[in-house]
């Protein structure tokens, strides 16, 4: 009687390895975003210390500066026009890379798509919850139970990129999926829950404007004979007509971008394409605008949305006080863990699969500790949550920052030890 075979060999991986190309593809973002983490934060650290020295008055009147087209309410501060309108460009690459995972990346797959996919869900119900809970009952504070729900990408990446040297690449792409999902699923969040009013006039416009932008980009080559290499030049004009068709509907205008990065055709890898062809739209774009996305438009934006008034150590300790505060802390720190890592562990129950032998459940909660930098993304939450001024306005950008710093150590320590591991492990199988 032949044994009956094991069940570690029926057995599935939970994250098989990725191709070679594909691990290239996500280490070139990770470097590019290191750049971006590192000035992201600097330029945070010189807002906060701005807005608390003797020339805070200086800093508050830059940020709420306003110029612009007052007819298409586009007279804005310039706050306004970094969270508004820099930010778009964030969202357009955040579009155009979860296109491309699906469409060519390592994600095209059901099977292995759907791990990200509820580990994302799990990283924003849990933290919502758990917010949720610390404010229930207090008026004027429930509807900031978005706040830490959303992740940092460039800090996130950046920070793994620092200490995660010899990390699987597997678990790089996922923290990198699961942040771009993460993402997505915030802009629906903006989208449904922080729109008052739509004005369906401009809306219209807005969704014809992209129509025209997705037929040109996915049939300019073959009927318009336009070069990757020039179409940008005739799409960025309708791109922003539609972002500002957008922004006067009443959606946040950071929405019109996401939807314009999922109209760029994305090859798949396996496509053929004409020796003289040249790069893909996507490629183009790509190498264009991630650097003004990492360099420039989440800086600055972190530059005019981190600047708050602490008020000193007793101002920092007194708004603990406020159940906002714990909300989001608790929501960053132990939702996004808990929920990343119990989703993951649910789909390895109800889909019986396996960890990747290489990997170890604690390299998951290092990825959920990491995924509890939320800045970025929560900032912006924070500023369609609670007025500009108010009390709450302010302990939430405390509770973002002082939670995304403490994320950060916490994921620097567990993730830095298990590179450590890897790196040893690396060197013996050389040796």
């Amino acid at each position: 009687m032949s044994p009956k075979p094991s069940r570690i060999a029926r057995v599935r991986s939970l994250f098989p390895s990725s191709s070679r190309a594909e691990s290239l593809r996500v280490g070139e973002i990770l470097r590019k975003e290191t750049v971006g983490g590192i000035l992201l934060v600097t330029l945070a650290a010189i807002a906060i210390v701005w807005a608390n020295s003797p020339w805070a008055d200086s800093y508050f009147a830059l940020r709420d500066f306003e110029v612009g087209y007052e007819p298409w309410h586009l007279r804005l501060s310039l706050g306004a026009w970094a969270a508004d309108g820099l930010l778009a460009i964030f969202f357009f690459l955040v579009g155009l890379e979860l296109k491309r995972e699906f469409v060519a990346g390592d994600l095209r797959k059901p099977s292995t798509a759907i791990v990200p996919i509820v580990a994302a869900i799990g990283g924003v119900a849990v933290p919502a919850v758990i917010y949720a809970i610390v404010v229930a009952g207090a008026p004027g504070m429930v509807q900031g139970w978005a706040i830490p729900t959303a992740t940092d990408i460039a800090f996130a990446v950046a920070v793994l990129a620092i200490i995660g040297s010899h990390l699987p690449s597997a678990l790089r792409i996922f923290l990198l999926t699961l942040a771009v999902v993460d993402d997505l699923i915030a802009i629906g969040i903006i989208a449904i829950f922080y729109t008052e009013t739509i004005d369906l006039i401009p809306l219209a416009f807005a969704l014809v404007a992209i129509a025209v932008y997705g037929v040109i980009a996915q049939l300019g080559r073959r009927f318009f004979h336009l070069r990757a290499g020039a179409a940008w030049l005739v799409l960025l004009p309708i791109g922003v007509a539609a972002w500002a068709l957008l922004h006067a509907s009443g959606i946040h205008a950071t929405i019109a971008g996401v939807l314009l990065g999922f109209t760029i055709p994305v090859l798949h890898k396996k496509t053929a394409r004409a020796a003289d062809a040249g790069p893909g739209l996507a490629e183009v774009f790509e190498h264009r605008f991630r650097p003004i996305s990492a360099g420039v438009a989440v800086p600055v934006f972190a530059f005019f949305s981190a600047g708050v008034a602490i008020g000193g150590v007793d101002g920092f300790i007194s708004a603990f006080e406020d159940p906002v505060v714990i909300g989001i802390m608790l929501g960053l720190l132990l939702g996004k863990p808990i929920g990343i890592t119990l989703a993951t562990w649910l789909v390895t129950r109800i889909r019986r699969v396996t960890l990747d032998p290489s990997l170890r459940w604690i390299d998951l909660t290092g990825v959920g500790l990491l995924a509890g930098i939320g800045f970025t993304v929560s900032l912006l939450v924070a500023e369609l949550s609670f007025s500009s001024g108010s009390e709450h306005h302010d302990h939430a950008k405390v509770a973002i920052l002082t939670a995304s710093v403490v994320a950060a150590l916490l994921a620097s320590i567990v993730l830095g030890i298990r590179n450590r591991r890897y790196r040893q492990r690396a060197n013996a199988n050389d040796g």
